[in-house]
């Protein structure tokens, strides 16, 4: 195993530099910072965890909130969430701790007992909502977090903190575009209801490109709560109708299952069915859909939280023109015989 005296002889620099890069990267000039850093990738140095903690009397340690158990298909995105960042904090030396609440404000006095405990360094929130209580409660309590999801109204978007987000709108919106220039001209969308930030995103999407007036748009879209039954049912709607459509996005995997479910049942195998999120049941029945970048969100995450390679905690920002945010482009999958030559989204 490499050693500190190992790195030190790789890059040129003292072992006090090493230990300086490692805890206090502001202090040592850039150029050999990256040269230590680079040393440190190349020999695979990883510091000795423990001794760091007893040391600084941090516990190395991020905490996340598993959400309540769903539906198997869209609870899944949380799991490759969790996946992602365990793997990735262990590569920066950082646990993760995972824990259950009922609600925010459930979620509040957990993350209040684990401050009190001194267990945990920061926090990620996922899950954001318009009036999200735990966005201005962390951040007048001076607790360390990123958000992976973006603040939706003004007052929480007027509260100085770090998010990260996918950009379902532009994936939406540049789905819709290319079921269009592929012969598609009434492209139906099933979402949530109304007051979703998430869902309230993603169909914007659908209306900037569906190329519809508000009439068409109104008798082309179906509202419903996320599941396999819901989808079929809505789908099943919209092929029954005069006009039916030629092609459907849905603002989940959940939604476009039942959608590919009821176009079978309809006589239309082929018709396209695009859903959100990429899940494993999608790879599992062809079903084309928009991928979040989960690994980017991760690495964005932790990079906003602790910079590009370190574990101290960066301070919280003070004010809204401070670059804490990221918004990430998604991906679209194509798998499904007979269905549209889908294969990536254009830049944002």
């Amino acid at each position: 195993m490499p050693t500190v005296d190992d790195v030190a002889k790789a890059a040129g620099v003292s072992r006090q530099t090493v230990s300086n890069v490692l805890n206090s990267p502001g202090i040592v000039r850039e150029t050999t910072r990256e040269r230590v850093l680079d040393a440190i990738d190349r020999l695979g140095y990883r510091p000795h965890a423990s001794a760091r903690r007893l040391r600084t009397r941090k516990s190395a340690t991020i905490a996340v909130r598993i959400d309540p158990w769903r539906d198997g298909i869209s609870g899944i995105v949380l799991d490759r969430f969790l996946h992602q960042l365990t793997e990735q904090a262990d590569r920066r030396g950082l646990r993760v701790m995972v824990f259950s609440a009922d609600d925010h404000t459930d979620e509040l006095a957990r993350i209040r007992r684990l401050r009190e405990g001194s267990d945990i360094d920061a926090f990620v929130l996922t899950a954001t909502t318009h009036d999200d209580e735990r966005i201005r409660a962390l951040t007048d309590q001076g607790v360390p977090f990123v958000a992976f999801g973006r603040p939706w109204d003004p007052e929480t978007r007027a509260v100085p903190h770090r998010w990260v987000d996918v950009d379902g709108r532009v994936g939406v919106a540049a789905a819709v575009r290319h079921l269009r220039a592929h012969g598609a001209r009434r492209v139906a969308w099933i979402g949530w209801p109304h007051g979703s930030g998430t869902g309230d995103e993603r169909r914007a999407g659908w209306e900037a490109a569906s190329g519809l007036g508000e009439r068409e748009q109104a008798g082309l879209s179906r509202h419903t709560e996320d599941g396999v039954t819901e989808g079929t049912r809505c789908a099943s709607e919209l092929l029954a109708l005069s006009e039916p459509p030629d092609a459907i996005v849905c603002a989940s995997d959940s939604l476009a299952l039942g959608a590919m479910i009821a176009a079978r049942s309809a006589g239309l195998p082929a018709l396209p069915v695009v859903g959100f999120d990429d899940t494993p049941i999608a790879a599992a029945v062809g079903l084309s859909s928009i991928e979040q970048p989960l690994d980017d969100v991760v690495a964005a995450a932790l990079e906003l939280l602790f910079g590009p390679s370190g574990d101290d905690v960066r301070p919280n920002p003070s004010s809204v023109e401070e670059p804490a945010n990221r918004l990430l482009a998604p991906r679209l999958v194509e798998r499904r015989p007979g269905h549209l030559a889908l294969d990536a989204i254009p830049g944002t």
